[in-house]
């Protein structure tokens, strides 16, 4: 058999101009960074390969030069179809000047269309996305002017509907692994995410195209245990022996064995308590709305307060932590790790995560909460020129039996205090999140009320409900001046309870809350 080792610029050199390459990684998890640098340094040496179609479900970078940023060159791509965008600011800024056409699809969509692709099988037909900008009815996915074709269509089955987002055949798949035999079968023990290896690798087979693997070295053949290998030998066309400083496990970490369950870690146990803040305050109301044995989705930033508050409450036992990138159990990673967990209880593929998400398997996500309108709708992917995209929030959101929306009030400068059990704000923040109208519809409140899906949105001075005409005050911070603090920095009017009441004392007092005792009883 030939030998299917060959240099990093000969692997590069076997991508055509025009080609449509599909990359793996997530953040910086199972990224073949050594692959995307390469294909820069050739772009920039040779303007060649040139005019590409790129497509990721994950986001991946480090917000500067790694990841996907590679690609961030005027004539390097001509399209890209992405599932989170906000760590490649180069392709962001080239979306944002019109200079490629520019799509954003759910993270979880476009993972288990690789699947579709490498069974010849139309697309994806599913109901994520429906009534958000992804739905034709209001952008479709497009990021710019630009961007003229619908990829994904709206139709009707059984009287429902559903969006139905056309396969993309594949003709370059980049992926990452840990060892492969001389056959190019690979494994990834030390990978941190399976992610979509597999049916990427099948995709780009089955659609005529190839398949470049990165890899951190080459073994015998027929040594290799068959359970592993995650990438069969019969999909892979070039395999390129990686610099290990492009070979990071994460975009943070060379390496950590508890990230892919090589070793377990004893965690450490601290007894630090999280100072009394707004951060805290927000965190401790939404840990109140765990139930018992809760599988969980934390998101990124304020949610992942609700972790640490339910250590210090003595909770965290009571429920399961999930991460979309495939980990389940153990503590999940964040910043340039994210995407890994620590002592995981299993890793599976990227889109078997989404099936189960898309199903109603999350009983609880806690998610970030950065710009809400009178409708309840939630914007976290577009604010400005800037497109952060919409990664797995759309999938997680739609789909959890109960989605909380964690953050401060206002943005831009807060700073309160609490003392003697009360809130008072010693400086506001300079922009309200609660506004008209959202720049984009990333949560869509009408389809979450027509599928009765219980929604709350938590702040340090107020907790609202989704109702059936808005969002609903139903409590307030002591300390608090309803008019004043909170009404007045809202672009519109609230539903206010009937039954108004005030925020839960323990949240704003020193010591334990004792949710344990007093709380998880929640249906």
């Amino acid at each position: 058999m030939k030998s299917k080792l060959i240099s990093k610029a000969e692997a590069i050199s076997l991508i055509k101009d025009g080609d449509t390459v599909a990359v793996s990684g997530f953040v910086g998890c199972s990224h073949p960074e050594d692959l995307t640098a390469e294909i820069e340094k050739s772009y920039l040496k040779n303007q060649t390969p040139k005019n590409l179609t790129l497509i990721h479900s994950a986001g991946q970078g480090d917000s500067d030069s790694k990841g996907l940023n590679h690609f961030g060159h005027e004539g390097l791509v001509k399209k890209v179809i992405g599932g989170h965008w906000a760590l490649a600011p180069k392709l962001q800024k080239l979306a944002m000047e019109n200079k490629i056409q520019a799509y954003n699809l759910p993270q979880g969509v476009i993972s288990q269309m690789y699947r579709e692709v490498a069974a010849k099988r139309p697309g994806v037909l599913t109901h994520v996305g429906l009534k958000t900008f992804i739905d034709p009815r209001i952008e479709g996915g497009k990021l710019n002017e630009v961007t003229k074709e619908d990829i994904v269509k709206l139709v009707t089955i059984d009287n429902k509907e559903y969006l139905f987002y056309k396969s993309i055949p594949i003709d370059v798949a980049l992926l990452r692994a840990t060892y492969a035999d001389e056959y190019g079968n690979a494994t990834m023990e030390k990978e941190a995410a399976v992610l979509d290896v597999t049916a990427m690798a099948q995709a780009a087979k089955n659609s005529g195209g190839i398949v470049i693997l990165q890899v951190e070295n080459i073994v015998s053949k027929d040594t290799l245990d068959p359970k592993k290998v995650k990438i069969p030998g019969i999909c892979v066309d070039a395999i390129v022996i990686s610099d290990p400083k492009n070979h990071m496990q994460t975009f943070a970490e060379q390496y950590n064995p508890s990230y892919s369950g090589q070793a377990k870690v004893l965690l450490k146990s601290s007894n630090s308590i999280m100072p009394l803040n707004e951060r805290k305050v927000i965190a401790r109301r939404a840990s109140m709305e765990l139930v018992p044995n809760a599988v969980i989705n934390l998101g990124i930033g304020m949610p992942e307060g609700v972790g640490l508050i339910a250590k210090e409450e003595g909770i965290a036992d009571e429920m399961t932590l999930t991460v979309e990138s495939g980990g389940i159990g153990g503590v999940p990673s964040n910043g340039l790790s994210f995407g890994a967990s620590t002592n995981p209880q299993s890793i599976l593929d990227q889109a078997i995560q989404f099936d189960f998400y898309d199903g109603g398997g999350l009983d609880v996500a806690f998610l970030g909460l950065a710009q809400c309108d009178k409708f309840g709708n939630i914007n976290v992917s577009k604010f400005g020129t800037k497109i952060a995209g919409c990664g797995g929030f759309i999938d997680i959101s739609q789909n959890s039996k109960k989605v909380i929306y964690c953050g401060t009030f206002t943005s831009g400068g807060l700073k309160v205090s609490i003392d003697n059990g009360k809130l008072k704000i010693l400086q506001e923040g300079k922009f309200n999140k609660f506004v008209d109208s959202v720049q984009q519809i990333t949560f869509s409140a009408e389809y979450a009320r027509h599928k009765n899906q219980t929604v709350m949105y938590i702040t340090e001075r107020a907790v609202f409900t989704l109702g059936d005409n808005g969002i609903i005050l139903q409590e307030i911070a002591p300390g608090i001046d309803l008019e004043k603090d909170i009404l007045n920095h809202m672009d519109f009017k609230p539903i206010i309870s009937s039954k108004l009441k005030t925020m839960d004392y323990r949240i704003f007092n020193d010591g334990l809350m004792g949710i344990k005792n007093t709380k998880l009883s929640i249906a």
